[in-house]
């Protein structure tokens, strides 16, 4: 376990004040690069601290930078994700209502590393506390001349906005994002082109996560060799996770990359409530596939968990333990789904409307093991052949499930 660095104010009611935060080195990263780095030398040092997007895709922060272009006739945008609707996922409200001012100066040195002046924060619909959270802290960086005209002095200017989105699980995607963003309907766009290049009005943009840019104060301040010692050495830092469900003690916990999950289960969260066993984890929010109980020893970072078909995702860890009827668990990830796809693409819309409805009928004892078999085939019907990876989102839980504990699930149907 490494010393927390982000979630380090948590407990004392957090950093959410600017004085408070300068009091604890804030803004000092942004002065370093504003007033003594090249944006070269900024996106360069968080390439070399590997900090992977914390949001699900794990693609390096620095590298998705570089593909700015650097002699574009239009303005550069940046677009902050902090949609977070991944069932299971509560880190980046954490941050934002904790240390918003880490996420403000993350996106200033963001916007002085690619040489963009107006920056997005796209926060979900529901969060409206913590939107209002970080208007309150943009205008007192704004009255520090950490944000608008001349930041530190120099003739460097950066305008944050805060929009509101609508709830819509889909606009976590982040073509979805710049759509509802630019007033339409949150869907999916083709790619290429990348946001990188076409992005937000048909402009340049850089789209990150919440927790991705918190990160970026600290490898400016303290450097990206330390930042490197914080994990692995091509996943950088630790990572924010969430524990739910069936443990002893569910919460937040920063751990380095590397820590197995089932260290994260039965050391940090306590293991679970006496008397039960583990069944099944979803490790990296809903639309990660399951592991069962003897696949836990996996380390928690992005590569290790692809190859075991799964993934670290969001880091919303889900414990099910024996008492769970997994008949029932089928049936809210279908739900989940069905609702949530956009319909932009057969498959999805009419694929996840399909699983709904026989996993429906399964919970309500009208179906037989034929049915496991039609739901598989269908989720594999969906997987790759969608326009977006919600698609992959909605296959990959449900094709692990019935593949990974059939046996059980004919039981229940028999039970």
């Amino acid at each position: 376990m490494t010393d927390r660095v982000l979630s380090d104010a948590y407990p004392e009611g957090g950093l959410w004040r600017l004085d408070a935060y300068l009091k604890s080195g804030g803004y000092e990263g942004a002065r370093k690069a504003l007033t003594g780095m090249k944006p070269e030398e900024v996106v360069d040092e968080v390439k070399k601290a590997n900090l992977r997007g914390r949001g699900g895709a794990g693609f390096p922060a620095g590298v998705k930078w570089s593909f700015v272009p650097r002699t574009a006739d239009k303005p550069v945008y940046i677009a902050l994700n902090a949609d977070e609707g991944e069932p299971g996922t509560a880190k980046d409200r954490a941050i934002l209502a904790h240390n918003p001012h880490a996420v403000l100066e993350g996106l200033l040195i963001t916007a002085f590393a690619v040489g963009a002046h107006d920056a997005y924060i796209y926060v979900r619909g529901e969060y409206e506390a913590l939107a209002r959270r970080l208007e309150e802290a943009i205008g007192e960086a704004a009255a520090k001349g950490f944000l608008g005209a001349r930041v530190f002095g120099r003739d460097f200017r950066l305008d944050v906005t805060v929009h509101r989105g609508a709830g819509s699980y889909i606009c976590g995607e982040e073509t979805a994002l710049l759509e509802s963003l630019e007033g339409r309907r949150g869907e999916p766009r083709l790619k290429p082109p990348f946001p990188a290049a076409v992005g937000l009005f048909q402009a340049p943009t850089v789209i990150n996560n919440v927790e991705t840019l918190a990160c970026v104060p600290l490898i400016i301040r303290n450097g990206a060799d330390w930042f490197v010692k914080l994990g692995l050495p091509k996943d950088g830092g630790a990572r924010v996770f969430t524990v739910s469900g069936a443990v002893v003690r569910p919460g937040l916990y920063e751990i380095a990359h590397g820590t197995t999950l089932r260290q994260l289960i039965f050391e940090h969260a306590g293991g679970l409530r006496p008397g039960r066993t583990l069944k099944a984890v979803i490790p990296g929010g809903m639309s990660a596939a399951l592991l069962r109980a003897d696949e836990v020893d996996l380390p928690l970072d992005f590569d290790s968990l692809a190859r075991s078909g799964s993934m670290i995702g969001s880091a919303g860890v889900i414990v099910i333990d024996d008492t769970a009827n997994l008949l029932v668990v089928l049936n809210v990830i279908a739900r989940f789904y069905a609702h949530e796809s956009c319909g932009q693409c057969t498959p999805c819309r009419l694929g996840t409307a399909w699983i709904r409805k026989v996993a429906g009928r399964l919970v309500e004892g009208r179906g037989g093991p034929g049915d496991l078999d039609e739901i598989a085939r269908v989720a594999g019907g969906i997987k790759g052949r969608t326009q977006c990876p919600m698609g992959d989102g909605a296959a990959l839980p449900i094709i692990a499930l019935v593949g990974k504990f059939r046996a059980e699930l004919e039981a229940a149907l028999h039970g």
